[in-house]
């Protein structure tokens, strides 16, 4: 698979079944170049049996598999390297497949290696603990511990919008924890996830430890059929993991799903600081990412400042070509997504809305966009936009805004700006969300931390040590020495 300039040429890509690339045996697709909608490649779509296949296949190489932790670590080191020997590869491929800028691409790439590396480590020191039994009534002489367990087959079903690290952080885990995976990537981004399968292989994962299967729900759907896989890791919307959470029934999931993400801009904030990480929160990849800022609250008497600079920054975006240096913002997923993102700002400044900022589309692009006025009735303001749009909304209390955080039905993420400490640890123990960042955005995210929402935003931990537990199981081991003397 050559890379030419902003163009993939004549691409086909199978799937991986049994450590085999083939054919799908129920046709294909195409995946397009999101800023100019040709087709740089045609994908193939599995048939139930290649399905089954693939989760027996699965299983059975969990079940064979000898690997230590050490030897784990070792293979997930050395596929970080492979994926390091790649990178510029890599971020052509997600220029063309998902619409990433330079900028953007990079930092995936620079943050999928790190995701390896800290499951790498992590595998080497994946253990349980031990427990103080001597402590109960008649336990003298007896000792108690924990292992973890890996589960077997895992299902990672990974989107769009952040198609090698998201993927990254539900693979190499799942691996470090000792199971074997199915990825079923996002049919808008299917090749690098195939990139990313083959890194694996050729730092040495036994062949059938991992599988990857395309397609869309008709796939997910079969993948929900097989007894086989016994966890089911997912990112996507509230309406898709609500489904696949009921078809789970008692196996064990990890669902990352929608959000309305807010930040806060107290009157004490300093503006300097927070407002060009307020830009790089609110549009980067154009701001299809679950944190990034949709609505921005602001205080009353800072409100007209920070509508003016905001309004100058956002302004002075270029948005394009993603293979353009300049360009802050490049294409979003597809015509569909343009096409309503455009209509939902429309709609807004139809409805009393201000528009300061952006607000127009050339074919898959979005100028990054900046409003006022957006209201609750607003498909803007009760639902996510997944694109570069971002609304002011002034507040006068502190209770006004946590109130107004906490009405949304998510709780993924939401980042605050001020040097109060008391209103820093209000908003901590207050917002119902999974991430409260102070002097930072809802959007920071560092891989090692502990990542995931509350309400409809899912449930359970990404974090290569925190998804490694989710996708393991404690046993208990006790132990007492016979002694001979036949006394308890």
């Amino acid at each position: 698979m050559e890379v030419h300039g902003a163009h993939e040429i004549g691409t086909r890509r199978g799937l991986l079944i049994a450590g085999e690339w083939v054919q799908g045996q129920a046709g294909s697709f195409e995946v397009l170049n999101k800023y100019d909608n040709q087709c740089v490649a045609e994908v193939g779509i599995p048939g139930s049996a290649q399905i089954q296949e693939a989760v027996r296949a699965a299983a059975q190489a969990y079940r064979a598999a000898k690997l230590s932790p050490y030897d784990r670590g070792l293979l997930l080191d050395k596929a970080a390297a492979v994926l390091e020997q790649r990178s510029e590869r890599l971020q052509r491929l997600l220029c063309i497949e998902a619409g990433f800028t330079l900028n953007d691409a990079a930092g995936e790439v620079r943050r999928t290696i790190q995701t390896f590396r800290l499951s790498a480590e992590e595998a080497r020191r994946f253990t349980g603990s031990l427990v103080p039994i001597e402590g109960a009534p008649g336990q003298a002489g007896r000792v108690c511990w924990t292992v973890q367990v890996p589960l077997g087959v895992v299902c990672a079903i990974t989107p769009f919008n952040a198609p090698l690290n998201t993927v990254a952080h539900k693979v190499a885990p799942a691996l470090a924890a000792g199971n074997a995976v199915i990825l079923k990537p996002s049919p808008h981004t299917p090749l690098v996830a195939c990139e990313m399968a083959d890194a694996l292989i050729e730092a040495g994962l036994p062949r059938a430890m991992i599988s990857v299967l395309h397609g869309g729900a008709d796939v997910v759907g079969g993948l929900l059929d097989q007894p086989d896989i016994n966890f089911y890791a997912f990112t996507g919307s509230t309406e898709a993991g609500r489904a696949i959470q009921q078809r789970a029934g008692l196996r064990r999931t990890q669902m990352e799903l929608g959000s309305i993400a807010f930040g806060i801009v107290c009157d004490d904030a300093n503006l300097d600081f927070a407002l060009g990480r307020i830009i790089n929160a609110a549009y980067r990849k154009a701001g299809q990412v679950c944190t990034s800022i949709q609505m921005l609250l602001v205080h009353e008497r800072v409100f007209a400042e920070v509508e003016r600079r905001l309004t100058e920054k956002v302004r002075a975006l270029t948005a394009g070509d993603p293979f353009e240096p300049g360009n802050f913002v490049g294409p979003v997923i597809s015509a569909a997504s343009a096409e309503r993102i455009e209509n939902w700002i429309d709609v807004a400044v139809q409805g009393g809305a201000t528009c300061l900022a952006g607000g127009k589309r050339q074919g898959n692009v979005i100028a990054p966009t900046l409003l006022k006025g957006v209201d609750d009735s607003m498909p803007l303001g009760c639902q996510e936009v997944f694109g570069p749009v971002m609304s002011l909304i002034p507040f006068s209390t502190l209770d006004e805004a946590i109130a107004r955080v906490n009405a949304t039905p998510y709780g993924l993420a939401t980042g605050a700006f001020t040097n109060r400490l008391d209103d820093a640890f209000r908003l901590a123990r207050e917002l119902r969300v999974g991430g409260v960042h102070i002097n930072e955005t809802s959007s920071s995210r560092v891989d090692m931390m502990p990542y995931g929402g509350s309400k409809a935003s899912g449930f359970g931990r990404e974090g290569p040590y925190y998804a490694m537990r989710e996708m393991s199981e404690e046993r208990v081991i006790t132990f007492i020495p016979d002694t001979g003397s036949g006394e308890q």
